[in-house]
This record gives C-alpha cells, sequence and structure tokens, in this order.
C-alpha cells in the first residue's frame, strides 16, 4: 500500500472543501453529502471530520448554532457527536470517535457549520466578500 502524493492531497481537500461549502450554502444536499462521505475510505473521513471541525471553528460556532445544527442534522441530541458540539465550548474531537459514528459526526459539523457560517455571509462578508468559498456558482447537484 503506499502513501497518497502530496499533490492527491490537495486535491482530495479541495473536494472536500467544495462538497463541505456546497452543502452549507445550500447548493449540495445534506444527504448527497453523506453519500460523498460514506464511501471514503475510514482515514479520509476521520480528515474530512479534522478539516470540517477546523471550518466550525473559523465561522466561530456558537452554542447556539450547536443546537440549531443538531436540530437540522437528523442526529438524536444525545449522540457522542451532538453533545460534543453543544457543549460551551465545543469539543472538536470528532476524528477520535470510533467508526461507526463518523457519519454522524459529519452530519452534525457540517449542519453547524452551515448554521455559522450563514450568519458570516449574512454579516462580515456581506457584499464584500473576497472568500472563494463564499462565491460558489451555483451548479447541479453532485452525488
Amino acid at each position: 500500500m503506499t502513501e497518497a502524493s502530496s499533490d492527491d492531497g490537495r486535491t482530495f481537500r479541495r473536494e472536500s472543501e467544495r462538497v463541505v461549502n456546497e452543502i452549507a450554502q445550500g447548493l449540495r444536499t445534506l444527504d448527497a453529502g453523506v453519500g460523498w462521505f460514506s464511501v471514503l475510505a475510514p482515514t479520509r473521513r476521520q480528515e474530512v471530520l479534522q478539516e470540517v471541525a477546523g471550518y466550525a471553528m473559523q465561522a466561530h460556532i456558537t452554542a447556539a448554532d450547536g443546537r440549531a445544527g443538531v436540530a437540522r442534522s437528523g442526529v438524536k441530541p444525545t449522540a457522542n457527536p451532538s453533545v460534543m458540539i453543544c457543549m460551551d465550548p465545543p469539543r472538536y474531537g470528532f476524528a477520535g470517535l470510533p467508526a461507526a459514528e463518523h457519519v454522524k459526526a459529519f452530519r452534525v459539523l457540517v449542519s453547524v457549520f452551515a448554521i455559522a457560517d450563514t450568519r458570516r455571509r449574512e454579516t462580515y462578508c456581506k457584499g464584500a466578500c473576497g472568500h472563494a468559498w463564499h462565491n460558489l456558482p451555483a451548479a447541479t447537484e453532485q452525488p
């Protein structure tokens, strides 16, 4: 077995960034994103969970964002990822959860990120945003 080249890693990161931001902006459904995430190898899923947790941190999620995101995610409020994101401050060790909880963690993280990022796009970035990920072109949904 060989390691992915650094180019492959960058390509994957760009793909995951695009998928997550498309979900956050309503250009891809959460279920379609979960379909994409579910077929990844376990190590890739862990990388995506770390990446999305970083996006959530950058978006300055709040406990209220956590609760609203959990409600949107379809994951039970008592599930580990739901409890972790609703803590004040949130816990971000999602990649360390058992593999059986990765899909739940992805649903929760992306849903919470979508809420916080939408707030930031509508406040801090409104009208003068230079963030490429806030200016995705509308596209047809991809699996």
